[in-house]
């Protein structure tokens, strides 16, 4: 068995030129060339699919390989995968070549044999390069170019590959970072075998999705559960990116910036033990990122006001008026096309490595001292209650039951209350379902209604450009609409206030 380490990368077929020219700057070991016809197999009900697991056949010359690829870890495009590769006959997969214990234990390997099926195939030129480093690793980079079969459908291939043949993990990092310098390189979190699924099912991609809790243990460490948020965070962030890259879609993009709000909150929560200076560089690229995303509110607001031809707007005499201000407003935002090229720059893939390295190299720990250590080894539970004891009396102090707040108010506390819910979405699953979700429901509903008001943001600020009768009418328009949904808002961050706390 061997442990398949690798980075992919999604390029353009354009790439190859700036592919060729870096490589001409590194060390090379080997270089070859060579086509690869490879064919997936699976049973009808997809038994291997269901537990992670890949098994092909690939020819190249007159050789046939049979790899099994059990499940593994993916960390922004880091793919960590068991394999077995054994050299066989011809096209037809013999399950006996793999040893017994690289199976899971619910799966009988006989019965498999009897029902596998080709399911699709992969076939691509590889151009190969084994590279050595400067710390002695050697890497193999491969270009692949082709396409995905299944079915009578095709779908190309044209990606970049770097797996770890010998020496340290970060040298995969090192070389990655030379490579994406000029831009052009998006990290890869699909496989030609996830893509060839979804090839042959006819699936048209995934669909958005709010951020989920932390999967936490009350038995994990403190570091443990700090890894895995970052890690949360991080598969949700590429998860909807993907998406982004399919379908263009803007909630997607919302969906990274909730991402990248996670992790941050993360590294504010960890923050007595892990210090500022050792994610500082991250930090400062995190913000460039938020900088980038932070118009999505703006746009989803005006989204929102120019819905079903401006319906919320039906009863302002310039609603014509204000929806074409609307557009042209909306028209300023960048378009999916500079979002893409965004995606695909030198900075946010820098941003992603750099990321994932010190995620998987725990690159926080040459700044910790000894208390620190200890604290981080330490259970997880006392660390959760202290974290949600300091949150809730940081929203206790911010959203006091004796004060009434305004609309000022509200929209100035959004980024504590989305951090502070960010918090209890990170410790969640240690604690009562029924007693949490009773806790967290109102406060989400004032957060909801915190955004409803910032809908009507977009409408405040056109009021300068409209006639004094037009002006005076979307006032009192305004007026009525902040009135019920402060109205609404007091009552539930009343609510908020009585609940009892979840922890203990």
């Amino acid at each position: 068995m061997e442990t398949e380490i690798e980075l992919k990368f999604f390029v353009s077929p354009e790439f190859s030129s700036q592919l060729l020219r870096k490589i001409s700057e590194a060390k090379i070991l080997q270089q070859s060339s060579r086509m690869l016809g490879n064919v997936y197999f699976d049973t009808p009900d997809q038994i291997l699919r269901q537990h992670d697991i890949g098994l092909r056949v690939r020819r190249f010359d007159d050789v046939f390989v049979q790899t099994l690829k059990t499940a593994g870890r993916v960390v922004a495009g880091l793919h960590q995968r068991p394999e077995y590769n054994a050299e066989t006959n011809g096209n037809d997969p013999d399950l006996s070549l793999h040893p017994a214990d690289a199976w899971p234990e619910d799966i009988n390997v006989a019965e498999v044999q009897q029902q596998l099926a080709p399911l699709f195939s992969t076939d691509f030129e590889r151009q190969q390069w084994l590279i050595a480093m400067p710390d002695g690793s050697q890497i193999e980079l491969a270009f692949d170019q082709g396409e995905v079969s299944a079915n009578g459908q095709t779908s190309p291939i044209c990606e970049v590959e770097l797996e770890l043949k010998s020496g340290q993990t970060d040298a995969l990092f090192t070389l990655a970072r030379e490579l994406c310098a000029d831009g052009g390189m998006r990290l890869g979190n699909l496989s030609k075998a996830a893509r060839g699924y979804r090839l042959a099912a006819g699936y048209q991609g995934d669909a958005v999705k709010p951020l989920q809790f932390v999967p936490v243990q009350a038995r994990e460490s403190v570091e443990s559960v700090f890894v895995k948020t970052l890690e949360h965070a991080l598969a949700h962030w590429h998860y909807h990116e993907q998406i982004f890259a399919e379908r263009q879609e803007q909630a997607a993009l919302y969906q990274i910036h909730q991402a990248l709000t996670l992790i941050r909150q993360t590294l504010v929560m960890f923050g007595g033990m892990i210090p500022r200076r050792a994610s500082a560089l991250l930090r400062q690229e995190l913000n460039w990122l938020e900088g980038e995303l932070e118009w999505l509110e703006e746009f989803a607001s005006i989204e929102q006001l120019l819905a079903d031809k401006g319906h919320a707007l039906k009863k302002l005499n310039a609603r014509k008026a204000l929806m074409k201000l609307l557009n042209a407003r909306q028209a300023e935002f960048p378009e999916a096309d500079e979002m893409m090229e965004l995606l695909k720059s030198a900075r946010y893939c820098s941003l992603l490595l750099d990321l994932s390295r010190w995620i998987l190299s725990h690159g926080w720990q040459p700044f910790l001292d000894d208390k620190a250590r200890e604290r981080l080894a330490g259970n997880i539970k006392a660390f959760a209650d202290n974290v949600l004891t300091r949150s809730w009396e940081e929203l206790a102090d911010v959203f006091p039951a004796q004060r009434q707040l305004s609309r000022i108010d509200y929209l100035d506390q959004q980024p504590r209350l989305t951090r502070n819910l960010m918090s209890g979405l990170c410790f969640a699953k240690l604690y009562d379902e029924d007693k949490r979700a009773s806790f967290r429901m109102p406060w989400l509903d004032l957060l909801r209604g915190i955004e409803d008001l910032r809908q009507l943001e977009p409408i405040r600020v056109l009021l300068e450009e409209q006639e004094e009768e037009d002006r005076s009418q979307i006032e009192k328009w305004l007026g009525r609409q902040e009135e019920s949904l402060l109205h609404a808002m007091e009552q539930t961050r009343h609510n908020g206030i009585e609940q009892l706390p979840y922890w203990p």
